[in-house]
C-alpha cells in the first residue's frame, strides 16, 4: 500500500511526551517540537491491524514470549544486515537505555571509568553518571562539518576504560561507521581487555545508500567481545511499546545479565508490545521503505534551505537516523541564549547541544520525521528569527 506521510496528526493531548511535554521542557507550548526521537508519522498498517486485533481480544493477563517473536527479529537482521544471529545468545529488555544500564551493574563497578565518543546521545552520560561509574570523553573531531575519530586519543582513553559504549550508527552526527572503522576501534578493545558495547537502535534508519555493518558481524574474535543492542522501535516509531534486543557473545554473559532483570521481576513484554514488534519484523519493510524516502527528501529541503535562506545555520546530511545536527555558531550566541533564541524567537522545540557533548558551544539537534508542512513552517519561523538577529546586530 501507499503511505501519506503529509498527513498532519493532532498529537496534543494524546500523552505524546513530544508535545504534552513542551511546557516542561521549554516552558511554553508554543512552539513546534522538533526534539525527542519519535515520528509525527502512523507507524505501518500491519502493525496497527495486529494491534487492533490484540485489544479486541479483551484480555490482557500475562504475556508469554513464543519462539516466532525472536525468530521474526533474527529473520529481519539477516535479511536486512546478513546478520546470522544464534537465538539462544538473545534476551529481551523494556529498552536499549535500560539495557545499557544493566550491563553497566552486570559488567562493571562503581568508579569504573566508561568511554564514550562525543557528541553523543545524552544518556550515556546520564546512566553513566547515575550509576557511579566516570565518563570518559573521546571527542570527535570536526573539520568543515565533517566528524572523524581521533583514534590516538581513543586508544589512550580506552587504556583507562571497563566499557566503550559505542553509539553505531550515531546519534546525533548521523554516522555511518565503515567496516574498517568499527574493526580498528574494537580491536583496540580488545587489546586492552575492554568491553564493547554496541547501541544499534537505529540501524534501520539508514540513508545515502551506505551500508550498516553490525559490530558483531566484524569477525569471530570481535563477535566475542561484543554485546549488541537493538530494537525496532526507533525503526517503526513503537518506543511507546517499550521492547529491545540484547545479543550476547556467549551464555555466562546473558545468564548474568538475565539474572539482573529476573531479579526485579521483569522478564515479560506487556500484551502488545510482543504482537507490535513481531508483526513489525514481519510485515513492516514497505512502510518502512517509503518513510526512508520521504525523511531523506525532508533532508535535502533543510540543508537546501538553510544554503539559501539561512547561511549562518549549517546541517549537517545525515547517512542514518532521523535527526539532524544544526551547527549554529555563526549566530554568535552561547548555549543558553542560543537555547532562548530557538524557543522564544523562532518559536521551535529543539534537543541543546551542549547535551551531546557538555563541552560544545553553539550546536542543536533537529528531529525531521514529520511532515514536510510542519518543517516548512519551522524553517520559515527558524529564517524569520535569524534575520530579525542579524538585522538588530
Amino acid at each position: 500500500m501507499i503511505y501519506n506521510f503529509d498527513e498532519i496528526i493532532d498529537r496534543r493531548n494524546t500523552r505524546a511526551a513530544k508535545y504534552d511535554e513542551r511546557t516542561k521542557k521549554f516552558g511554553t507550548d508554543d512552539i513546534i517540537p522538533l526534539w525527542i526521537a519519535d515520528m509525527d508519522f502512523k507507524t505501518a498498517k500491519p502493525i496497527i491491524d495486529a494491534l487492533v486485533s490484540k485489544a479486541n481480544e479483551g484480555i490482557y493477563g500475562y504475556t508469554s514470549r513464543p519462539d516466532s517473536y525472536f525468530e521474526s527479529i533474527c529473520n529481519w537482521k539477516l535479511r536486512r544486515n546478513n546478520w546470522n544471529i544464534d537465538k539462544t545468545l538473545v534476551s529481551w529488555s523494556l529498552g536499549v537505555v535500560p539495557t545499557l544500564a544493566a550491563i553497566m551493574n552486570c559488567f562493571s563497578n562503581k568508579g569504573d571509568n566508561i568511554l564514550i565518543q562525543t557528541p553523543v546521545y545524552s544518556e550515556f552520560y546520564e546512566i553513566t553518571e547515575f550509576l557511579d561509574r566516570k565518563v570518559l570523553e573521546n571527542k570527535l573531531v570536526e573539520k568543515n562539518g565533517i566528524w572523524e575519530i581521533d583514534f590516538r586519543d581513543f586508544e589512550n582513553k580506552v587504556k583507562e576504560s571497563k566499557i566503550f559504549l559505542l553509539c553505531s550508527p550515531h546519534n546525533p552526527l548521523g554516522i555511518v561507521w565503515t567496516k574498517e572503522e568499527l574493526k580498528k576501534m574494537v580491536e583496540i578493545c580488545i587489546k586492552h581487555d575492554v568491553l564493547v558495547v554496541s547501541d544499534e537502535i537505529h540501524s534501520d534508519l539508514i540513508f545515502h545508500n551506505k551500508e550498516f555493518v553490525p559490530t558483531a558481524t566484524i569477525s569471530d574474535e570481535i563477535k566475542n567481545h561484543v554485546i549488541s543492542c537493538i530494537s525496532g522501535t526507533k525503526t517503526f516509531n513503537l518506543a511507546g511499546l517499550q521492547a529491545s534486543t540484547t545479543v550476547f557473545p556467549n551464555l555466562k554473559m546473558k545468564e548474568k545479565y538475565d539474572e539482573f532483570w529476573s531479579n526485579m521481576d521483569i522478564c515479560r513484554n506487556n500484551a502488545f508490545s510482543s504482537v507490535a514488534m513481531e508483526a513489525a519484523f514481519n510485515h513492516g519493510e514497505e512502510w518502512l521503505e517509503q518513510v526512508l524516502d520521504y525523511i531523506s527528501k525532508n533532508f535535502d529541503f533543510i540543508k537546501d534551505y538553510c544554503a539559501k535562506y539561512i547561511p549562518k545555520i549549517k546541517p549537517n546530511l545525515p547517512d542514518a537516523t532521523y535527526l539532524v545536527w544544526l551547527d549554529c555558531r555563526d549566530l554568535g550566541l552561547n548555549n543558553e541564549e542560543l537555547k532562548n533564541f530557538m524557543i522564544k524567537k523562532a518559536k521551535l522545540g529543539l534537543n541543546e547541544g551542549d547535551k551531546f557533548g557538555r563541552s560544545l558551544n553553539g550546536f542543536m539537534r533537529l528531529n525531521a520525521a514529520c511532515p514536510k508542512s510542519i518543517l516548512e513552517e519551522a524553517m520559515k519561523q527558524l529564517k524569520d528569527a535569524v534575520d530579525e538577529l542579524t538585522k538588530n546586530n
